[in-house]
């Protein structure tokens, strides 16, 4: 089953289509969608389709930005209950803080976690897709989007250390060059934006903690529920791996929990760790093998194994063929496409 979305996800989608060339509506209909996403922006709908018509219409206007430019005229109002909550913050950090703790509130696939040490600032923002697909599109969108909610706070002047994307650079990278500056760098470990703690600590003026009690209490009493012990060691797992982490000890850290917690959780859910694991190892090395722009040692890196031949070895056990062979196969496939 699809996670999903508030439908605010496709917000300026139908002026950023027609400007391309496109139909929204004949795209929307291509992924599954009814053009009631585009009136009533707190619909639910799937993720998976959301990130499908970005990808798509992509490659049907021949724009490899076309995430890019639905973020430029985001605002933070978009965010909707969500930036009820994060604009009453007192500082920066705790605006960020406040997006993370709520993130699965705007999409349930959507993990951020914010990350400080020695006067660094790290954001990490991260897609859990469960089925095959590119996410190089939304994955802009939901940057482009922090990068703009970031400057609403600390000014037009302000620019992050570092905007990351894991993805290659485009054909054409003007427009990232006009929204970012140039310090962003393609071809990362994670997606996200790299800034200072002088940045975090930074205060805003308009907080109101009355208006802030309100707001948390109105998201908490609109939230679906919390989520599944599952969903919560699949989000960690994700940022963990690409360091070369992923134990249930690390997990449970994370967590501010005994190794056995997340163990007699996940039981209860009728799953252990080792098989969460595997899951998300499965899920994100058939989308690295496929898309084929890094080298298979680097792919072994960020799904946490100490060696190639481990992950060689772990991957012909899961999919029964050699990663090599089937990355040759699916390039091969590939070529002929313009």
């Amino acid at each position: 089953m699809s996670s999903l979305i508030r439908s605010a996800s496709l917000t300026n989608y139908p002026e950023v289509a027609r400007a391309a060339g496109l139909n929204p509506l004949v795209m929307l209909a291509e992924v599954g969608l009814s053009p009631a996403c585009l009136h009533d922006p707190d619909l639910r709908i799937p993720s998976d389709a959301v990130r499908a018509l970005f990808e798509a219409s992509a490659i049907a206007s021949g724009l490899d930005n076309f995430g890019l430019r639905m973020a430029e005229t985001r605002q933070l109002s978009n965010l909707g209950a969500v930036a009820l909550v994060a604009r009453e913050e007192p500082t920066v950090r705790r605006f960020v803080r406040a997006m993370a703790r709520y993130s699965h509130v705007l999409n349930e696939s959507l993990f951020m976690k914010l990350e400080e040490s020695n006067g660094i600032a790290v954001l990490r923002e991260e897609f859990l897709v469960r089925h095959h697909g590119a996410s190089r599109q939304a994955t802009e969108l939901l940057v482009g989007v922090t990068f703009r909610s970031l400057k609403f706070f600390l000014g037009p002047a302000w620019n992050p250390l570092r905007v990351c994307f894991v993805h290659a650079p485009p054909r054409d990278p003007s427009l990232h060059h006009r929204i970012f500056g140039y310090a962003i760098e393609f071809g990362q470990d994670f997606n996200g934006l790299v800034c200072t703690t002088r940045d975090m600590d930074a205060p805003n003026p308009m907080a109101d903690p009355v208006m802030a009690r309100y707001a948390r209490r109105t998201l908490e009493a609109a939230d679906s529920g919390p989520m599944s012990a599952i969903d919560i060691v699949r989000h960690i797992l994700l940022v963990l791996l690409p360091s070369g982490q992923g134990s249930v000890e690390q997990v449970a850290e994370n967590l501010g929990v005994h190794k056995r917690t997340v163990h007699r959780l996940l039981l209860r859910e009728g799953t252990t760790f080792s098989d969460v694991l595997n899951t998300i190892r499965r899920e994100l090395a058939a989308q690295y093998v496929d898309d084929g722009t890094r080298p298979l040692s680097q792919v072994a890196e960020l799904l946490g194994f100490s060696a190639l031949s481990a992950f060689s070895r772990w991957y012909r056990q899961q999919f029964g063929e050699v990663a090599g062979r089937r990355r040759r196969m699916n390039v091969g496939a590939k070529r002929p496409v313009v």
